[in-house]
This record gives structure tokens, C-alpha cells and sequence, in this order.
């Protein structure tokens, strides 16, 4: 059996490998427009910053170890057209531009996300950076070695790691973000946090301009100028644009494949779309969430992967299911740590909760213990049913190990009232008697009482 792989990173990687394994017989090759496979994107902000020096060391796996297990790697090589009727696909050497067929039995699609690009970015070509790739965190770190102020244009996930990257480089940043606060993907009571202590923590190199975005963007000689949609306008050495991914689904669409709601590829369970042997995994396909039960898109590295061993599973005969997302995410931006899972109260709202919420600031262990800290922690609830619906938490404790806990308690629907029966651990190093979880379950049952 011959299965054709398109994209290699994440989930790509992981089918290919799993797939080979489960099928030690079967022809495997990865198409990929990218030079590089099975490398570890979330690691490129930390490799920016100079945590680590040697870019090699995000890379998992090489071309050449995989060929070695007989998996065929072909990089540079673009697919740009899929024929289901003739179970083939077209590529195009992103060199040569020459074209060329291949057939497949089973067809893998991850292509991923890419970011989203404004027009006026062509305006300024050589100084404009983003971040998706291992050679985009190459050309961005040489980027910002010779930059004194950088500007990010976003305000999310990657635009928070990449503010703490270049603080650690002693550059000055301007970040422009569209909400009225960055990480507008939690509730604005918990990102306003987050914003006050990067402004306080940045030794006023940073500074954020917030419900305003870029508009224009000129190259000069040695800058470029800056104009946002509120007429503010300076000058920045380079920028980089971290203002949302989309999913890559074009050639699917063109070949008849259904998307989903949110614009990814819709999938089931088992990984499939609507067309026969065809399936789809990671950043390009659609996800469920299993607190709302709604169609969701939320790419990560860590659900790619997940998706990649299901994928590969049903490719090789077998039956594995994968039921969806909870959107559990981790940061950090210096010493704060910055966690969230399930539905924050304002997605709740929109998909017709009736919502309850309680916000709480404890230590994160025994108050004599000289590493104590303290964490600020969200829990939002169904006032109908009590049900948890999510978790927000952040702070210089262990926040995200007390989201962690929220989000196995997700899974089984627990409510508030069995959140405060869990038997949690403790011990003065690890906890309070009563953790930060437990009281803020019982604030939040007297206030749905």
C-alpha cells in the first residue's frame, strides 16, 4: 500500500512514523514545500531568545532518519493539486518549478496553517517578518540581532513569547494589538493582568498599543514607517507579523474535500473527510470541543500530534478515535505563567450559557516556604446544571498545574460541588491545605447557591 503524506511537521511527522511501524510493508512519502520535517515549532521563540543556541536542536527527527526507516522525504516539493477520481496528486518543485504526478492508495493531508498576511505588507518586503516555519525562526533571529526596536503586530500567544525573546536581547518593542488587551483569547479580567505585568516587568523597553493595528508599512533606507488604523504613525528597524494563522486548505476545497464550519478541513473521529481514503490531521483539519460539543479551530502542536498517531491507526486498518480539544494552552512571560482550558466565560456567554464565574488570588503553597507565590485563578460555571465549563489561571506559582487538574475534570463533566470533594495532594512545599482549586470551587458554590 502506498500512502502519501502532504506536510511534514507535526502531525505529518507523527503519521508517517507511526504508520511505517504499523505497516512495515507500506510505501510512505512525505511531500513537503518546507526544507525541514518533524521539527518543534513552539520551540523557535525560545531558540529566538537564546535559551539555546543551535537551531539543530529543534529538529526531531532528520530527513535522513527517516529515509533510513524507510519513509520517503521530499522537501521542497509543493503539492499543488489533489485528483481524488484518479487517487493523484500534482506537485510542483518550488525550484525548478517542473510539475509531477504521483498516485497514492491513502492520502494524508496536514498542510497545517499559515499566517495571515495584510495586503500592505507588500510594501515592505525585506524588513517584515513572521513566524511559522524553522526557516522563519532563522531568518527572525538574524533579523532581530541587528535591530534595536522590533514591532509585533499582534498580540496573541506567539506575539507574547516573542516579546519576552526580544526583551531578553535588550531590544525596545512595540506591540500593536486590536483588543484592549494582548492574549484577547481569555477574559478581559485575566488579560488585563497579564498586560500590567508585562508593562511592569519590561524595564520600559516595551510598550503596547492596544484596539489599533497596523495599516501601512513603508520600507526606507535603514527602517521602516509605521502607520496604524488611528493615524499614529514611527518608525520600527523590523516587524513581525503575528496577527493569526488560518488553516491551509485550498487544494482540498479544490478537490471536492468539505470544510468545516470554522474554515479548517472537517473531519470525524477517525480522522476521515468526505472523501474516500482521504484523511486530514493537525492545523489544516477542524476540531470538536468536547465542553460545548461545537465545531472549534484551535491548532497546537500538541493536538497535531495526537491527531497524527489516530490518523495513522485508521490508515493502517485499525479503529482509534480522537474526540476533540478542551483549547488547554500554557505561556510564560518572564517569571508569570499564563494557563487557560475549556470555554472562558466570554465564549461561553456566545454560545448561550447562562454562566457563573469567581476569580480568586492565593499562594500557591504553604506561606512560610520561601518559594511561594501567588496565583490568580478564573473558574466559570453553567448556573443550570453547575457543570465546570473552564479554567483560567495565572501567576508566578504553579499556575498551570492547577488547570491541568481542571481540565481532567472537563472530560467527565464534573460540577463545582465534585471539584470540591477532589482529593487533591498536599504538602507545604506543593500546596496550601486548602488549594487555590478547592476554594475557589467553594466561593463559586455559594455564589450558585
Amino acid at each position: 500500500m502506498k500512502i502519501i503524506i502532504i506536510g511534514g511537521v507535526a502531525a505529518g511527522a507523527k503519521t508517517a512514523a507511526k504508520t511505517k511501524r504499523s505497516l512495515p510493508d507500506s510505501e510512505v512519502h512525505i511531500y513537503t514545500k518546507d526544507n525541514f520535517v518533524s521539527y518543534s515549532a513552539c520551540g523557535m521563540p525560545y531558540y529566538i531568545a537564546g535559551d539555546f543556541q543551535d537551531w539543530h536542536q529543534l529538529i526531531i527527527r532528520t530527513k535522513e532518519e527517516f529515509e533510513k526507516s524507510g519513509i520517503h522525504i521530499h522537501t521542497g516539493k509543493e503539492v499543488i493539486k489533489i485528483i481524488p477520481s484518479e487517487k493523484k496528486i500534482m506537485i510542483r518543485d518550488t525550484v525548478s518549478g517542473n510539475l509531477q504526478f504521483a498516485e497514492y492508495d491513502k492520502l494524508v493531508i496536514s498542510t497545517g496553517a499559515e499566517p495571515v498576511i495584510p495586503d500592505f505588507v507588500k510594501n515592505a518586503k525585506e524588513k517584515i517578518y513572521t513566524l511559522r516555519t524553522l526557516d522563519d525562526g532563522i531568518k527572525l533571529k538574524q533579523g532581530m540581532q541587528k535591530a534595536s526596536h522590533i514591532t509585533i503586530i499582534g498580540g496573541g500567544y506567539i506575539a507574547v513569547e516573542l516579546v519576552e525573546a526580544f526583551m531578553k536581547n535588550n531590544k525596545k518593542v512595540t506591540l500593536l494589538e486590536r483588543s484592549q488587551f494582548v492574549l484577547s483569547m481569555l477574559d478581559e479580567d485575566i488579560s488585563a493582568l497579564v498586560q500590567e505585568y508585562i508593562l511592569e516587568h519590561s524595564e520600559g523597553r516595551v510598550k503596547i498599543i492596544n484596539n489599533d493595528t497596523a495599516s501601512d508599512i513603508r520600507e526606507n533606507d535603514k527602517t521602516l514607517t509605521i502607520e496604524t488604523s488611528k493615524g499614529y504613525r514611527f518608525e520600527t528597524d523590523i516587524a513581525v507579523i503575528a496577527s493569526g494563522v488560518k488553516p491551509v486548505v485550498d487544494i482540498a476545497a479544490e478537490a471536492g474535500i468539505a470544510l468545516g464550519k470554522t474554515g479548517a478541513i472537517k473531519v470525524n473521529s477517525r480522522m476521515e473527510t468526505n472523501v474516500k481514503d482521504i484523511y486530514a490531521c493537525g492545523d489544516c483539519a477542524e476540531k470538536n470541543n468536547m465542553v460545548s460539543k461545537t465545531p472549534v479551530w484551535i491548532p497546537l502542536g500538541s493536538t497535531a500530534n495526537k491527531e497524527g498517531r489516530v490518523c495513522a491507526i485508521n490508515v493502517s486498518g485499525g479503529d482509534e478515535s480522537f474526540e476533540g480539544v478542551l483549547g488547554s494552552a500554557v505561556l510564560r512571560y518572564r517569571d508569570l505563567n499564563i494557563s487557560r482550558t475549556g470555554l472562558t466565560e466570554k465564549e461561553a456567554l456566545k454560545l448561550g450559557y447562562d454562566t457563573a464565574s469567581v476569580m480568586i488570588t492565593k499562594r500557591d503553597r504553604a506561606g512560610y516556604m520561601p518559594e511561594v507565590k501567588n496565583i490568580t485563578l478564573k473558574l466559570v460555571a453553567d448556573r443550570k446544571s453547575h457543570r465546570l465549563l473552564g479554567a483560567q489561571a495565572i501567576g508566578c506559582g504553579d499556575a498551570d498545574k492547577r488547570v491541568n487538574t481542571v481540565s481532567m475534570g472537563l472530560l467527565r463533566g464534573i460540577t463545582v460541588e465534585e471539584l470540591i470533594d477532589a482529593d487533591l495532594t498536599y504538602s507545604p512545599p506543593f500546596s496550601t491545605s486548602i488549594d487555590i482549586l478547592i476554594s475557589a470551587a467553594q466561593i463559586l458554590k455559594t455564589k450558585l447557591s
